[in-house]
């Protein structure tokens, strides 16, 4: 029986031309190169094997992340999409995003990842300063990002890309005008992310040594408060906490993640939230692709991590995520998942606070206000859990 609610595709692909300072992310650096050909056989093989957990679906969406997914050849990208589209029912107009550095950008390839059967594509452009881009430890120019973008926009259907603020040096000034120069070339959808400092990367270490600064707290509201305003007015507005869009432009991948729909996650350090049996699982692959493709080579798949997601931890991870979106949270679909929904007068209270607000029925969002500390908001909602 398929899932009553959209289901997702996540391919993972692990591999960059360089690690980037403030990045998190799965990413490893290969100097003499990959085996391709070997991994895409290791991906169709744990794509097998969970779509034997998952049984038949509807695939809503795929998105292939990174790492640098546009260093993959278009050949490899199409093998996984036909694979995806016989092992599962692929919905008509399902969105298919792959996300490419601008260093790794070329006509030929976009026009091949367009054959393969992506329609739509997400530029890591980050900054359009040169000298922000070598702080931020790119490779790319922003001559090369706006290349990037302009063929990108003449190939697929619909396109992003990505910039980060909030970086250190950064004025209101500077981030204005640098906004506005991105608000004149977007086709409809911008990813907008403050700088943040995340474990075990390099800009950690050199925040710790005092080596790098980021703007304080009222610098950052008001950079946030601006970019919120700028991209309202340019028609594009937020319709999640970093993600901005005309309408019918929204990523309809990321809002399953948003919504709690449910997504298989293949390849290296890939995130799955399935439901097995009607039961919600939660599953990791192993981060190290080497040691993921002998994995999958000796059981048939990478998973680390099969976790069972227990109802209260469902309600509460889909509250998170609900709030994160402009349109708010249906607290029924919180009681449906856990049996379980914040009281009335934790509500209230965070209403009274300026947090949340009530849209009618049962529904619920963060204010802007409270979007800027959502996981308290989040936390005091889920300690005031009621049984129904």
């Amino acid at each position: 029986m398929t899932t009553p609610h959209p289901f997702a595709v996540y391919i993972h692909w692990p591999f960059c031309a360089q690690k980037c300072p403030y990045c998190d992310f799965n990413s490893h650096v290969r100097h003499d190169g990959w085996d391709e050909a070997a991994y895409l056989g290791a991906y169709l093989t744990e794509l097998r094997e969970t779509r034997r957990l998952t049984g038949p679906q509807r695939v809503h969406s795929i998105f292939f992340g990174g790492g640098t997914p546009s260093l993959m050849q278009p050949q490899t990208v199409a093998g996984l999409i036909d694979e995806v589209a016989r092992l599962w029912t692929m919905e008509p107009d399902a969105e298919i995003t792959l996300e490419a550095n601008p260093g790794s950008v070329e006509a030929d390839r976009f026009k091949g990842y367009r054959a393969a059967g992506v329609n739509r594509v997400s530029v890591g452009v980050q900054s359009l300063i040169d000298a922000d881009l070598k702080a931020l430890g790119r490779i790319h120019s922003v001559a090369e990002a706006r290349r990037a973008v302009g063929i990108a926009q003449a190939t697929f259907e619909r396109t992003s890309f990505d910039l980060i603020y909030a970086r250190q040096h950064q004025t209101l000034q500077s981030w204005e005008a640098e906004l506005r120069d991105a608000l004149s070339f977007q086709a409809g959808h911008l990813s907008l992310y403050q700088l943040t400092i995340e474990p075990q990367t390099t800009f950690e270490r050199l925040y710790a040594a005092g080596k790098l600064t980021l703007p304080d707290g009222d610098l950052s509201h008001d950079l946030y408060a601006m970019t919120q305003a700028m991209t309202e007015a340019a028609g594009i507005p937020a319709y999640e906490i970093s993600n901005h869009a005309r309408r019918g432009q929204e990523s309809r991948h990321n809002l399953v993640y948003w919504r709690y729909g449910t997504y298989v996650g293949v390849g290296p350090g890939a995130h799955g939230r399935l439901l097995i049996d009607g039961v919600r699982h939660g599953t990791v692959a192993e981060k190290i692709p080497e040691a993921w493709m002998k994995r999958v080579l000796d059981k048939g798949h990478g998973r680390v991590e099969d976790d069972v997601i227990g109802p209260r931890e469902g309600a509460d991870e889909a509250l998170l995520m609900g709030l994160r979106l402009v349109e708010g949270f249906d607290l029924a679909h919180c009681a449906k998942i856990g049996g379980v929904r914040p009281t009335r007068e934790a509500i209230d209270e965070l209403v009274g606070h300026g947090m949340i607000e009530r849209l009618g029925g049962t529904r619920i969002r963060a204010t802007a206000q409270g979007r800027l500390v959502l996981n308290r908001v989040v936390l005091e909602l889920s300690k005031a859990f009621e049984v129904m």
